[in-house]
């Protein structure tokens, strides 16, 4: 890798911040620094670049406790360069092999979890518009080879950005990557010129993390095949940023009529959808999850396939993803959430419930109204949650219910009963729908499957003498 150095470190840096756009001027930059020559490296050259970026700076560490004495000696090193600095500082420690116990982690996944969690904090507390990171173009590097081995496809092969936006629920920090074109030799050589003795991190001596191994073997390996290696990665990882911004663009467009929010479950127009080229179908579904999850981290290129293989299957069809979510096969519709079931109209229905007729009966998000009237009205179009039956028929000890094993009825309309699942399959009810649709019953049979139809031997007819009218109101919770 062949790198010019006849412009200035701080200079190169500048105009990769403003080419990119990364700072804002007036506003406020936290930097972690980690006390390693990366780290340093960048915290001294924004400190020399203050005035004319017109930002304020605050350092921020973590104490991640997993090295013992030697952590504790980081988190006093970068403490000692903020004062010398004069710079305002945050530095805190917190378990993360706790935190990777309780959440069933890698090592590697929990720390990076507990630290960009942290520098959120701290970004929100001093009102920073975004974190500064020592990211180089060696981990740019090694992260597209994290990626190509991890098979996460062409977006993982863009590696590292400049700036990048992760997700903490609700909340979102801004991440900016100065150093992305500046290689660790350069770092290094920047920290001896000006004599800031960063610590050394033992850790990344270690052969166990992959990036340890992408940087100790796999790279040393590659190059000896072609000692080039680093710039036909990096020109690899600017192809696919091209042809991802193209097909960005595409999936934009296509996705304003495609897919479409409803609480926190992504709809997608099963139709429409499956007429797209698969590689805008790829491309769509890794922007919808990562709109659900924030992030793509433990989303790999299998989970996409998994999706693709099932999208021709039968309704029903459920494939489960990372972090609770899944991606569910409806009739006319393709859902991707954690709780499909929550799109039912019909809020969840536990128990067996007595209904008062007349009167009302109070359940849970809904009201049951009852009466008995003369004669059936003129009907209401497309009133699917109310029922009229012949009152003679059905008597006034109804319940309702959850659908049961075994239940059967008789669909208005048809001579012979049939299996409730079976109406509920022909119905095309979603099947995280069918344990919430209310089923009304009498001690004899169910009458009413709530939305759909009534059981035909409880129609009103010419002979009714009495109408029972029953009408479900959804209510507030």
């Amino acid at each position: 890798m062949k790198k010019t150095l006849t412009v200035a470190l701080p200079d190169r840096v500048l105009k990769f911040i403003r080419g990119h756009r990364l700072i804002t001027e007036g506003g406020k930059l936290v930097v972690a620094v980690s006390g390693g020559p990366d780290s340093v490296c960048l915290l001294h050259i924004l400190l020399g670049l203050r005035d004319r970026l017109g930002i304020t700076l605050h350092v921020a560490h973590l104490n991640h406790r997993l090295r013992g004495a030697e952590s504790d000696a980081d988190a006093s090193y970068v403490a000692g360069l903020a004062r010398k600095f004069d710079l305002p500082c945050t530095v805190e420690r917190r378990d993360v092999k706790a935190y990777q116990k309780s959440r069933l982690l890698s090592l590697e996944e929990a720390a990076r979890e507990v630290r960009y969690s942290f520098l959120a904090e701290v970004a929100e507390a001093t009102g920073a518009d975004s974190v500064a990171v020592g990211h180089t173009l060696d981990d740019h590097v090694e992260t597209i080879l994290m990626h190509l081995i991890r098979g996460s496809g062409t977006r993982g092969l863009r590696g590292l950005q400049p700036s990048s936006q992760l997700h903490f629920g609700k909340a979102a920090l801004t991440v900016i990557r100065p150093l992305l074109e500046v290689s660790r030799k350069e770092t290094a050589a920047h920290c001896r010129r000006y004599r800031l003795r960063p610590r050394l991190d033992t850790s990344n001596l270690s052969g166990s993390p992959l990036r340890n191994k992408i940087r100790q073997q796999l790279i040393p390996l590659l190059e000896s095949y072609n000692p080039q290696v680093t710039d036909a990665l990096l020109r690899t990882a600017r192809i696919a940023a091209d042809d991802l911004a193209i097909l960005e663009e595409d999936a934009l467009k296509l996705g304003r009529h495609l897919l479409k929010e409803q609480g926190d479950t992504v709809i997608l127009d099963k139709e429409n959808f499956s007429k797209l080229p698969a590689a805008l179908q790829h491309h769509l579904l890794r922007s919808a999850i990562e709109k659900l999850l924030g992030n793509l981290m433990d989303i790999e290129r299998r989970h996409i396939e998994e999706i693709m293989a099932a999208l021709h299957k039968s309704a029903g069809k459920v494939v489960t993803l990372p972090d609770g979510l899944t991606f569910t096969i409806e009739y006319d519709r393709y859902l991707l959430g954690s709780d499909p079931a929550a799109l039912s109209p019909f809020p969840s229905i536990e128990n067996e419930r007595d209904l008062q007729i007349p009167g009302t009966t109070a359940l849970p998000g809904w009201h049951v109204v009852a009466d008995v009237i003369k004669q059936k009205p003129v009907e209401e179009e497309g009133n699917i949650y109310t029922a009229y039956f012949d009152f003679d028929h059905t008597g006034d000890k109804l319940t309702m219910r959850p659908r049961r094993p075994g239940d059967r009825f008789q669909p208005l309309g048809m001579s012979q009963p049939k299996k409730l699942n079976e109406f509920m399959i022909d119905s095309k009810i979603p099947r995280a729908w069918r344990r919430r649709v209310p089923i009304v019953c009498s001690p004899e049979q169910v009458i009413w499957v709530v939305g759909w139809r009534i059981d035909e031997r409880t129609k009103v007819t010419a002979a009714t003498r009495k109408v029972l009218r029953l009408k479900t109101i959804k209510s507030a919770e």
